[in-house]
């Protein structure tokens, strides 16, 4: 069965949440903070497990958003053409084609009906998605369709939040073993990175090396990077 209303949801959710960039301005300390920490970890991730010719490797981005993370990846050295992404939202959609190099593909719609060559991609990335899906058996149908995606030796590469917000109830904490539950054929390497948000937003203001010291002690951290590997 496939659950084609979750995919409305999801952007009836995104419809009515705030509009405001300000909290995600790189212009503020936690926010760069917590991307160069989540950057430092991806590439230590991609060196660990032997992605070290990064132009040589295709990616796909699902949720790609308006193409922040595909940016930061053709900064690390992946190779244009062999990068590509999907989003749902039309908005987000239209501003990632014009940020983005053509060369790029880029795709607009739902990914768990989005015709993509079986064991084609050598990663997929999947950052904050699965945090904004309620239904638990769409969790496991766009999770197979990942899976599907990756080559045999490749990876999805998951950066999510494990804790569910209390005041946000859109959005729902996707702990490790929920995701050993979503992937159950792979092998998962994982760590704890970020800083709770809302402690960030506090302490980095005053003096980044607060983020550093809070950052320091695991129960602080609200969110997990998986290397979740297809032998």
């Amino acid at each position: 069965m496939t659950h084609l209303g979750e995919p409305n949801a999801v952007t009836s959710r995104y419809a009515r949440r705030s509009t405001s960039e300000r909290r995600y301005s790189f212009l503020r300390p936690e926010v760069y903070l917590g991307v160069q920490e989540r950057q430092r970890a991806m590439l230590q991730m991609f060196s660990h497990h032997g992605s070290t010719d990064l132009a040589t490797l295709r990616l796909l981005e699902v949720g790609c958003g308006t193409g922040g993370n595909l940016l930061e990846l053709l900064r690390m050295g992946f190779a244009p053409h062999n990068l590509s992404g999907i989003e749902l939202l039309p908005d987000r959609f239209r501003q990632a084609r014009t940020t983005l190099p053509s060369t790029l593909e880029l795709l607009e719609g739902d990914a768990s009906q989005t015709t993509i060559s079986g064991e084609s991609q050598d990663i997929v990335l999947v950052s904050t998605v699965f945090s904004s899906l309620l239904d638990d058996q769409f969790q496991h149908q766009l999770a197979a369709t990942l899976w599907r995606w990756v080559k045999p030796g490749g990876a999805v590469l998951w950066y999510d939040f494990t804790f569910n917000n209390p005041h946000n109830p859109d959005v729902r904490g996707v702990p490790l073993q929920r995701v050993r539950k979503l992937f159950p054929q792979a092998i998962i390497s994982a760590q704890r990175i970020t800083l709770a948000p809302p402690i960030a937003r506090y302490v980095a203001p005053i003096h980044p090396m607060l983020y550093t010291l809070l950052n320091s002690i695991p129960w602080l951290r609200t969110h997990i990077l998986c290397w979740i590997a297809k032998p």
